[in-house]
Order: structure tokens, then sequence, then C-alpha cells
């Protein structure tokens, strides 16, 4: 199994999920059809799916246009505002691309209702770490804003995501590291494990696929809501829910300036 990003838009993510036994391989939330299938092309592989993290725009606006490319290849996604959708899943759906690569789809409901995250693993190698593929669910030190859901199922849904193997390597939808680094220093200074993400994002322009659920257990401030710090710049009070915290920690997030 490998994974190649795509660079889209002004910060987004396109991702070749490719089975190597088969050189077949899945296009994730292929926005710019055109730059993904070059990659594809160069790489030498067949686009044989297409894969949705959400509804929407600047994840799904280009699955007309891959469906056109592609005719009869099949694009996954969660509720029927994905844009050329052929297989709806749900909720511990699973699916093969090419021979060897296993697709779980996780429901992660909260920045939309229909967020999908795809946890891809090969089984022809065990000993491959699997690759999750988040979408606009979690970040790297980050999440997503609640555009139709609220703490309750942001917390839900990263803690969802904590119960795969730590070794899971992230594939998130933006790349937003840099900014996401900088909240995460401003309520939770003392991580030191924050300034192993800091050698990241210094030495690398493209931070997707660098890191695991494991260290975002470690340095995510939206995956640390019981953890002193957070309660502290939250003001929690000693009954506060991790719900309620992880309300009060978005609200910090969406009015930050850093």
């Amino acid at each position: 199994m490998k994974v190649v990003p795509v660079p889209v838009r002004e910060d987004n993510y396109a991702y070749l999920l490719i089975d190597e036994k088969t050189n077949k391989a899945a296009a994730v939330d292929p926005y710019t059809v055109s730059k993904v299938k070059a990659a594809a092309d160069q790489l030498g592989v067949e686009i044989v799916a297409g894969i949705t993290t959400h509804h929407h725009y600047d994840h799904s606006g280009g699955n007309e246009e891959f469906a056109k490319t592609y005719p009869g290849v099949p694009i996954y996604g969660g509720s029927d505002k994905v844009p050329a959708l052929s297989k709806l899943v749900k909720d511990q759906d699973q699916f093969t691309v090419g021979e060897t690569i296993h697709v779980k789809c996780l429901a992660t409901p909260c920045h939309t209702q229909d967020s999908i995250c795809y946890y891809a693993t090969d089984t022809s190698n065990s000993a491959q770490p699997g690759s999750v593929f988040t979408g606009d669910t979690l970040f790297i030190a980050g999440c997503g804003r609640f555009f139709e859901g609220i703490g309750e199922e942001m917390h839900a849904a990263l803690s969802y995501l904590g119960t795969l193997p730590d070794k899971t390597v992230v594939y998130n939808g933006h790349e937003y590291t840099s900014s996401s680094l900088k909240f995460a220093l401003s309520v939770d200074p003392d991580n030191a494990d924050l300034a192993r993400l800091g050698k990241i994002v210094s030495e690398n322009s493209i931070t997707t696929g660098l890191t695991t659920i494991g260290d975002e257990k470690e340095w995510n401030p939206f995956m640390r809501l019981a953890s002193d710090p957070i309660k502290k710049a939250t003001k929690a009070d000693a009954g506060a829910s991790e719900s309620s915290i992880m309300d009060e920690l978005r609200s910090l997030k969406n009015n930050f300036r850093g």
C-alpha cells in the first residue's frame, strides 16, 4: 500500500491510495481531477475508485468531472449530498481497492453529518501501519469546525479515531498544521511533544502523512480534553463535561489570532 498526497486548491489535499500489487488506486477527494490524473499517469496506476470524505465543495467539487473522466468507476461517500455518488457508505461498511487494500468506513459526524473517515490497511503486509483519511474531522494538532454538529459529536468522533492503532498514519484534508501548532502552543504551552511537531513543520511544507494517531493523542488539544492544561485554558470547573470543554476549546480556536 502506498499513499501519494496531491495538493489541490490553496491548501487542500487529494490523495492516491495505491494497491502496489495491482497498480490500481483510489482517488480521495479528487477536487482537481487533472492533477490527480496526471499524478496517477506519472505513477503508472489505474484509478478504480473515488472516495469522498464529506460533501463540502472543496472536497467533493471534482466528483462530476471525475465521473466523466472515469465512467463506471464507483464514487464512495456518506450521503446523497455528495455529487455523483454511486456507493453510499455508513459506519463500519467495508470495501477493497485492487486486491490487497481493505478500507473500513468510520462515521464521524460533526463538521458535516456525512463526514466519513476511511481506514485503509494492506492485507498482504500486516507489518505496515494502516492509514486513515480524515477529511476535515481530524487535522494534525486540530479538528474541523462544527458546521453541522456540536462539541459532543466532535468529542465522540475524535475518540472513535483514537481507537485506531497508535501507528495509524494520518492523512487529513488541509495543510493547516502550522496554524494548528500555534493554537496548540497557546493552550498547552508546556507540552514537550509540540516541539516534535514544530520540527516537522519547520522541515516540511507538506506535513500530511508524517504523523500518527498516537502522535495526535500526545499533542492535539482536541484529543486532550481531560488534561489539566486544556481544562485550565478553557476555564473548566471541576464538574465540566468533556463535551463542554470541547465546545469552549473550539470557540477559543475560532477566535484565535496567532
